[in-house]
């Protein structure tokens, strides 16, 4: 490896190490590796949740936090780490972090209890974020023109198989095995991440001159954390109830903390002037609410077929596959149609679509349903996120400053981790609530059977509501911004942030 000096590619503002010419293509796979086991992480874990509870006697909000604590940890330090990264170099931060994600996936291997298996998912999540914040950059300086495009069109495609294998792989290891091995088959591969990564991959940095907001990125993950906390501890005790006033109050604390923090930071993680850009804040709002919407009660799908239906791991994971597949064949087939359209079009309309399949499950689960009653909803469903989500960072780019690209992209996948967070503990809350209902009023296993059905009607109908009003909202708010280049192919990835503010940061595709 040599050390080009003066811009990277892409505008990248820093140093990177180009290659030699030998072995083209395996920095490619060393970075696709570590992003396919970060985001098969996010939903391995869904067809597992009975036999973790019934191995380690896990309660149902620890299960939530299985779930959640992986996910909170990578939304809260996405944006930190890319600051990191780009500080303190890219590659060293990727191989911590596969370091890291390992470790902790031998710890929930090995966890004795529900406690320290979420204290690990934590951990794991922390090495996941710092994975995930180097992997755009890494290859943009990997790669350059035709070979760039190759390498994000593999990149992608690897990374929304993801969604559709994480069910599935985690079903079949958990009834195959046992489902301490969703978390032990991560240390052959990580071995094999850094291995080629140290061997292929060439160091790179950003702008030297930043430095980390490390007031801006305390607050804010003590904000998100005590949030979710907060609404989890709601479902248990009530909204009254002390401990929950006190989370909520903490997280409104945290908030403003991390308002003023940022409004006097040098180089804050996330410029509080873009969110008066209406388009971009309600694009922010998009990314939450779409991710909390179209994803997090397939949890509670997993625990309804396997519980009530008698389905095996294996079976409860295809159950949820028509999604994950139909959101890939649309991708697929109209990814640059897509990305030719206004993005509030296939933005907004993927939000509706995501909605009315939603409320397709309030009216197709009723009593004595099963598992075929799932598949029109979810075909549906996946017909909207597959037009929805390929255009989400786009859309945030354009709605952005040129000069706030890498900045707006790491923002726009914040927001989709938090979603995903977020609608774990609302959704949980509900189910919960529907659960104990049933089981106040009669006992016995129909009982338990109707609390589960009345359970996911209620969750599927918010996340349906919440869909529909969010694409209305973005239908009548979202516009490019005059001179942007968002929607244009290969600015999603931050290939045109400019040195103004060169950190790109990873998008990540359908069902991450």
């Amino acid at each position: 490896m040599r050390y080009a000096p003066g811009n990277a590619p892409g505008g990248d503002g820093g140093r990177v190490a180009t290659g030699t010419g030998r072995g083209k293509w395996w920095p490619l796979v060393a970075i696709t590796l570590g992003n396919f086991m970060l985001l098969v992480d996010v939903t391995i874990v869904n067809t597992a949740l009975p036999r973790i509870a019934d191995g380690l006697g896990a309660s149902f909000t620890s299960l939530q936090w299985v779930m959640d604590g992986y996910a909170l940890a990578l939304a809260a330090l996405l944006m930190v780490a890319g600051s990191a990264a780009d500080l303190y170099g890219r590659r060293r931060l990727y191989v911590t972090g596969l370091a890291v994600f390992a470790l902790a996936s031998l710890a929930c291997g090995l966890a004795p209890g529900a406690e320290l298996l979420v204290a690990a998912r934590v951990v794991q999540g922390i090495g996941a974020a710092a994975m995930f914040a180097t992997n755009t950059p890494l290859l943009m300086a990997a790669y350059q023109g035709r070979d760039r495009g190759v390498a994000f069109g593999v990149w992608g495609g690897t990374s929304g198989a993801a969604a559709a294998v994480g069910p599935v792989l985690g079903g079949m290891l958990t009834e195959w095995t046992d489902w301490r091995a969703i978390f032990l088959v991560n240390l052959p591969l990580t071995a094999i991440a850094v291995w080629l990564t140290l061997r292929y991959v060439g160091e790179s940095y950003g702008d030297l001159g930043a430095r980390i907001d490390w007031p801006g990125a305390a607050s804010f993950t003590v904000c998100a954390g005590a949030l979710t906390y907060g609404l989890m501890r709601s479902g248990e005790h009530g909204w009254t109830e002390a401990g929950t006033l006190a989370a909520l109050a903490v997280a409104v604390l945290a908030l403003l903390v991390f308002a003023v923090a940022e409004r006097r930071a040098a180089h804050p993680l996330l410029d509080l002037r873009l969110l008066r850009r209406p388009s971009f804040a309600v694009l922010m709002a998009a990314a939450l609410l779409m991710q909390a919407a179209a994803f997090p009660y397939l949890t509670f799908v997993g625990l309804w077929a396997q519980d009530i239906l008698g389905l095996s791991p294996i079976g409860a994971g295809l159950a949820v596959t028509p999604l994950a597949l139909m959101s890939l064949l649309v991708g697929a087939l109209g990814g640059r149609a897509l990305q030719r359209l206004a993005p509030q079009l296939p933005l907004g309309i993927g939000l509706l679509l995501i909605g009315a399949g939603s409320l397709l499950h309030v009216v197709l689960l009723g009593s004595g349903a099963s598992w075929p009653a799932l598949v029109p909803g979810l075909a549906v469903s996946g017909l909207g996120v597959g037009a929805a989500m390929p255009v989400l960072v786009s859309a945030a780019l354009g709605a952005a400053p040129p000069q706030r690209a890498g900045m707006a992209s790491g923002a726009v996948n914040t927001f989709r981790q938090l979603g995903f967070a977020f609608g774990i503990a609302v959704l949980g809350t509900v189910f919960g609530t529907a659960l104990r209902d049933s089981g106040a009023r009669a006992g016995g296993r129909d009982a338990l059977a109707a609390g589960y059905l009345s359970g996911l009607r209620d969750i599927t109908l918010l996340s349906g509501l919440v869909a529909l009003a969010t694409g209305l909202l973005v239908l009548a708010v979202v516009r490019r911004a005059p001179g942007s280049d968002g929607g244009r192919p290969g600015a999603a990835d931050g290939a045109d942030a400019g040195p103004a503010d060169a950190r790109p940061r990873a998008q990540a595709p359908a069902g991450a």
